[in-house]
């Protein structure tokens, strides 16, 4: 009986064991790994996982997988008012990936891992006779009680989204066929937007200093919204005219107006979408400058339930799909 390092230990031991890089993930040397808050603190804890096919091209560079599987949770706890802590991934592999690949995505999740300050904790790696699926849990942490959940919006409250809202909606697009007048830069903004999100963790502080109630945009402007307004029992409405947007989506949307809808609710945005007192309005615009993050206000919370998009003619939109579902 040999004790000499199964395949699978090797390859964890080659590709993950240098990203994993605090004392408690033991070098990925164990079966389990431990983690301890900061005092006073407690854990916000997040998981999401992409399916090539569903969420990356099979030809994505491996690079940009990893760092867009560990991005997207990024993003949830910056929408949270929470620290990164670190992070566990699984990896389900058809039996044709080379090392190349292997060598590439784990490149790209050690580089994040460290720019956002999110060690690796351990995960596991096995075959799959479907597509490549990355799933990834996140730990991070705020202090006790203080998590900006969905919920706590009221009305009076100003709504704010990061960033541009669309961008990667209609890269996608790009990506499946579509064709607008649009320059080089326009162009590869759109595709770089799809391929790789920008979480905005500069912006946690804030979010957890002046948000009433916070989220992601993950699956499409308008149906984000609208599950914040169902579980903080309020109503929002929204000026479409003031939702920002890329001059790569304008010249887009100029071409074809259309194409309003699927910026709305197309998603993979992941920006944060959070409501403010009036209150704590100035102070969150001086936090968001000084975190270089853009901001924008969008519309207002009211009494009552749902959430109203309107056109510069004034009158409510209608959309055939609100948001992105799996189901």
């Amino acid at each position: 009986m040999s004790d000499s390092p199964s395949g699978e230990d090797k390859l964890i031991a080659r590709f993950f064991g240098p990203i994993a890089t605090d004392p408690g993930a033991l070098g990925l040397t164990d079966d389990a790994a431990f983690i301890k808050p900061p005092p006073g603190t407690e854990m916000v804890l997040k998981t999401d996982a992409i399916v090539s096919g569903i969420h990356f091209f099979p030809e994505d560079p491996a690079d940009a997988v990893a760092q867009k599987a560990l991005r997207v949770n990024l993003s949830d706890l910056a929408a949270k008012g929470a620290k990164p802590l670190g992070f566990l991934v699984s990896l389900a592999l058809p039996k044709e990936i080379d090392e190349a690949w292997l060598s590439a995505f784990a490149s790209g999740l050690r580089e994040d891992a460290a720019t956002y300050k999110c060690p690796l904790f351990g995960g596991d790696t096995v075959r799959s006779p479907g597509p490549i699926m990355v799933s990834v849990a996140t730990f991070g942490s705020v202090p006790e009680g203080r998590m900006v959940r969905r919920a706590g919006a009221k009305a009076g409250d100003h709504v704010f989204v990061t960033g541009t809202i669309g961008d990667a909606a209609l890269g996608l697009k790009l990506r499946q066929g579509a064709s607008w007048p649009l320059d080089e830069k326009q162009r590869e903004h759109l595709l770089s937007r799809y391929l790789l999100p920008r979480p905005r963790n500069a912006l946690t502080q804030a979010v957890l200093d002046y948000a009433s109630a916070s989220m992601d945009v993950s699956d499409g402007l308008a149906g984000d919204l609208a599950k914040l307004c169902r579980v903080s029992k309020v109503a929002a409405g929204i000026e479409v005219a003031r939702v920002p947007l890329s001059d790569a989506a304008q010249a887009a949307i100029a071409h074809d107006a259309a194409l309003i809808e699927p910026a709305l609710t197309g998603g993979d945005d992941f920006e944060i979408l959070c409501t403010v007192s009036p209150a704590n309005i100035d102070r969150f615009r001086v936090a968001a400058m000084m975190a270089r993050t853009a901001i924008a206000d969008i519309g207002v919370i009211g009494e009552g339930e749902g959430a109203v998009f309107r056109g510069a003619d004034g009158q409510p939109m209608t959309f055939t799909r609100a948001s992105f579902s799996h189901f």
